[in-house]
């Protein structure tokens, strides 16, 4: 049973709209009077989350932990289990059909972005990060060596453009935004913008980084999967061929039990 939004059918209207709102987005992040702007938004919104970074207090020990690389893997595996948890926002039987609908407009969106990243290379829009340019910088791995040397954190880009780490997070609450209703829509967001924020407070990518590169890519994506066919017949590839295993699966004392396995 696939969720509801889940289909075989095109929709032109929404298709559509996704492109023009990207291309809009994009256009004025490029165009000289509106660019001021954004350049003006990204260095105030850099200011107020790395100015504080400089007391190495609390603030700057929370931030250096988010943008830990092993840290990236512990947040994934929360958004799967938000979207995996039966009757939370997905009924049992539609969880592991999602799951695959969302894995596929994870795809598209890739593909997107393999794409953009030669066009951003070929138009010269590439652009360092702010911890790169902006003098008198907090950087995390400066402040916590030890945990650098350790856990490798994140506070650093010479290629910040397009926030490929916010456009993961955003392609996923867009689809959940789809499904997830009241306070399940705001936790939903609330996560989402939570763990973009640890690259956005160490500087490795400006505030419009994600939200005009990482929206851009995530509208295409969610366009082309889930306003066409695709996702739909990808979710029913992907059941098709993983029936085998997850009915073997299912036999399992405890790990039968879940829904994306039993399908209940």
């Amino acid at each position: 049973m696939n969720p509801p939004f889940i289909n075989d059918q095109w929709r032109i209207r929404p298709l559509v709209a996704c492109h023009i709102v990207a291309l809009l987005l994009l256009a004025s992040w490029l165009w000289t009077p509106s660019r001021a702007l954004w350049d003006q938004f990204d260095l105030q919104l850099f200011a107020l989350l790395n100015e504080p970074v400089h007391s190495a207090g609390l603030w700057a020990q929370t931030w250096a932990i988010g943008s830990m690389r092993p840290v990236d893997m512990g947040v994934g595996l929360l958004m799967l289990a938000v979207m995996l948890k039966a009757d939370f926002v997905f009924s049992g039987p539609q969880v592991r059909k999602a799951l695959f609908a969302f894995l596929a407009a994870l795809i598209v969106m890739l593909l997107f972005r393999v794409g953009f990243a030669d066009l951003v290379k070929l138009m010269d829009w590439q652009r360092q990060s702010p911890s790169l340019m902006v003098e008198g910088t907090a950087r995390l791995t400066e402040l916590f060596p030890d945990w650098e040397e350790r856990w490798n954190m994140k506070d650093s880009a010479t290629r910040s453009f397009p926030g490929d780490h916010a456009s993961v997070l955003l392609i996923w609450a867009m689809f959940m935004s789809f499904f997830a209703h009241t306070w399940r829509l705001l936790l939903v967001w609330t996560m989402a913008v939570i763990f973009m924020l640890p690259r956005l407070v160490a500087g490795a990518h400006w505030g419009s980084d994600a939200l005009v590169g990482g929206v851009f890519l995530s509208l295409l994506g969610l366009a082309w999967a889930c306003f066409t066919p695709f996702a739909y017949k990808a979710s029913e590839w992907l059941e098709k061929i993983t029936l085998p295993l997850t009915r073997q699966l299912a036999k399992l004392p405890l790990l039968g039990r879940l829904s994306i396995i039993s399908g209940r």
